[in-house]
């Protein structure tokens, strides 16, 4: 689809959504990467717009503006209509239960089950309280560490260890990543707190 209508991305929230723009401020709705897909947030809902083109899937930016692109045609055509920029970003999470051991958009399938348990299971040894199901390795996961109290978006590839080992203990929470403190409590009590960095 292709439209004159002029956009532009706007910042993205915790989740990377990013909102679609046009004039000075009107959201006509929000574009976000969920693993290798790219979806779209309209008034008519949460649509999966597939993989972007080859060659074009190490350049992030360029497939968001794509997504954009279908989001202003659609508006174009008067498909979907404005919307405001609540209703495109993603609100923080709030624990009031159980947390599921999926999220939503996450197969209940054997392998994502046995995934989300064995992830789970580090979080809890690495001293993590998730606030939604497990999203996957690649996604943006609202966490808080038990150490210091700090809350914000992790990434599940971030946090783990490399090939078998233990997790660097400056990822707790992580290098001031997303306004983190760094080192959260620091290396030693790190290593006081959680068992495993203690064998």
């Amino acid at each position: 689809m292709t439209t004159s209508l002029g956009y532009r991305l706007g910042a993205p929230d915790w989740e990377q959504r990013s909102p679609v723009l046009i004039g000075t401020d009107t959201v006509i709705g929000a574009v976000f990467r969920w693993h290798r897909d790219w979806l779209a947030l309209t008034s008519e809902g949460e649509h999966n717009l597939g993989r972007p083109e080859q060659g074009r899937r190490s350049v992030p930016k360029a497939a968001a503006l794509a997504a954009a692109g279908h989001v202003a045609a659609e508006y174009a055509a008067g498909r979907i209509t404005a919307m405001t920029l609540a209703d495109v970003t993603a609100a923080v999470p709030m624990l009031d239960g159980p947390v599921p051991l999926l999220h939503p958009r996450m197969p209940q399938s054997p392998r994502n089950i046995e995934a989300a348990e064995k992830v789970a299971a580090a979080l809890a040894l690495y001293r993590w309280k998730p606030y939604t199901g497990f999203p996957g390795s690649d996604n943006p996961w609202w966490q808080e560490c038990e150490l210091c109290g700090w809350q914000g978006p992790r990434y599940w590839s971030h946090q783990r260890g490399r090939n078998g080992g233990l997790p660097s203990t400056h990822r707790h929470p992580a290098s001031e990543e997303f306004g983190a403190p760094a080192g959260c409590v620091g290396d030693a009590k790190v290593r006081e707190v959680i068992t495993a960095y203690q064998h």
